[in-house]
């Protein structure tokens, strides 16, 4: 499977490095998940935050949360020196840190919650977990946690430079209260949470992979298909020779296209929304075409590989 991905990655840049126009990042998206194992793309329950336990753990929730601003500004500084950080790239991790959208908020994928007697207890794993019910109450609880005040506290880490200590009795004490009382005792009827699973250091790799790629140019609101999706696809591994002299005509047209929507825009003479609209959708399905072409091949090349090792296989028992 390691010489799959190595093949794979190597078939993609030569892929990537022809392509043209700010889309290609479409493409990409739906070209990685095809060298994931099964294991990695099978579909995943949707998690829904469980606002009738964040009671019971936002000021643990605000500890870890000063905890880990103070120790992602530390970082960010140690990147940047000799030179100061800046108070605004303090306030965009203090916007970020929260949302787990963005990587700033990875810590909650490595905590899980775990019942002890009438208490919820905050658990810190050595690895991320899915992101699941727990994970999406953690998030729920930081946000309101910080609310609206990322930006007083993001001007305090940045005049007076406090350690941890200070900095949570600052945020769960004086600027949000989170800590100021003690939580209620848990209900004896509360129904458990999901144990926590662990992702796989490949899963956990691509999906930080897409989490960069999301502020690009070109690339809003992408996701990671599961196998099923792409199987689904409509001529998923097809290997019509025709339809690949279509693809690559299409894809050696894209820029003029794309060139002829902006004079279009320009001149007035057509609703240029509309038009730059159809062709992204347009330039969509000729990427998923390629990612068909991409997926067939690569998957060609294994079950060749197979058979080669099952023969070898063989002849070793005669």
């Amino acid at each position: 499977m390691d010489q799959l991905l190595v093949l794979s990655k190597v078939v993609l840049c030569g892929v990537v490095g022809k392509m043209k126009g700010v889309f290609w990042v479409v493409f990409v998206t739906v070209v990685v998940a095809a060298w994931m194992p099964l294991a990695h793309c099978s579909k995943k329950p949707v998690g829904v935050a469980r606002k009738e336990d964040i009671p019971y753990i936002r000021c643990q929730v605000c500890e870890k949360l000063a905890k880990e601003l103070h120790q992602q500004v530390h970082n960010k500084q140690g990147q940047i020196a000799p030179k100061k950080i800046s108070e605004y790239q303090i306030i965009e991790i203090a916007e970020n840190v929260c949302n787990l959208k963005k990587a700033e908020a990875d810590w909650i994928l490595r905590i899980d919650i775990v019942e002890e007697g009438d208490r919820l207890v905050l658990e810190e794993q050595d690895s991320e977990g899915q992101c699941n019910s727990e994970c999406k109450t953690i998030e729920r609880a930081c946000q309101e946690v910080i609310g609206y005040s990322d930006t007083d506290v993001a001007e305090y880490l940045y005049s007076s430079k406090p350690d941890i200590d200070s900095l949570r009795n600052y945020l769960c004490k004086d600027l949000t209260k989170a800590c100021s009382t003690k939580p209620p005792p848990v209900p004896k009827n509360r129904a458990p949470g999901e144990p926590f699973a662990a992702k796989s250091s490949k899963e956990a790799e691509m999906e930080k992979l897409l989490k960069s790629m999301e502020g690009m140019p070109g690339a809003p609101g992408m996701k990671m298909y599961s196998r099923d999706d792409l199987m689904n696809m409509k001529n998923f591994g097809g290997e019509d020779g025709d339809d690949e002299d279509e693809d690559e005509e299409e894809e050696a047209s894209f820029p003029s296209k794309l060139g002829k929507v902006m004079r279009e825009k320009e001149s007035g003479k057509r609703d240029w929304k509309q038009v730059i609209k159809k062709r992204i959708e347009d330039t969509s399905m000729t990427l998923k075409k390629q990612a068909n072409k991409f997926s067939s091949h690569v998957r060609q090349w294994w079950r060749g590989k197979k058979t080669t090792t099952s023969k070898k296989g063989v002849k070793t028992e005669l």
